[in-house]
């Protein structure tokens, strides 16, 4: 049976309202993909853009410090671990900022050393410093040790046991019941690098 001139039209209507809404959602799709690899290049540039400012204020930092740190870290050594009965502090350099009670803010570069002489921990690393740790949520010994030195100083804390690890200790390097020294080189707390609006850059 023909179909109508009509009837001919509608098909053919039918038929390309069906292709303008294919190709439609094809660049719908396409249109998606594309925001969304823009979003997550902007989001990779703002990542990038902080990691670089966080590495330049450490790198800054770095060289200002190592100097001082590193000029004793001879004092590394064995030490008799019966002898530590007590928390003892010996000052190696007097610093020129504020003193440090329970209400300061400031940040450390640190070496620390068991017993045996072996270093657990420090703050040195291939030939500078790593970013600097913030003074705070610290072994007691290290939170009482540092009471009364002068920011920009360097200090030696020997801890005994109780006042470190005590029972638990911690790794392999620091069994149960093991006094350990520090020598912390205390300084103001550097400016917060503020995160990037990640949000901002998806919209």
């Amino acid at each position: 049976m023909s179909t109508s001139r009509s009837q001919r039209i509608g098909i053919w209507v039918i038929a390309v309202v069906l292709a303008i809404g294919t190709i439609g959602s094809f660049f719908v799709v396409i249109l998606a993909n594309n925001n969304q690899a823009k979003d997550q290049a902007d989001l990779q540039k703002l990542y990038t853009e902080y990691q670089s400012k966080v590495t330049a204020q450490n790198d800054e930092l770095s060289n200002k410090y190592y100097p001082v740190l590193s000029a004793y870290a001879n004092r590394v050594g064995a030490f008799n671990a019966d002898e530590v009965t007590s928390l003892a502090t010996v000052d190696l350099q007097e610093g020129d900022g504020a003193v440090i009670d329970e209400n300061t803010t400031y940040s450390a570069y640190y070496i620390g050393w068991n017993p045996e002489g072996k270093i657990f921990d420090q703050s040195i690393s291939d030939g500078k410093l790593k970013a600097p740790l913030p003074g705070e949520g610290l072994i007691k010994g290290w939170t009482e040790g540092v009471k009364g030195m002068k920011l920009g100083g360097v200090r030696e804390l020997t801890i005994p046991a109780d006042q470190a690890y005590g029972d638990t200790g911690s790794g392999d390097l620091i069994p149960p019941h093991t006094p350990i020294k520090f020598i912390v080189l205390a300084i103001p707390t550097p400016p917060t690098i503020p995160l990037p609006n990640f949000t901002g850059a998806t919209n």
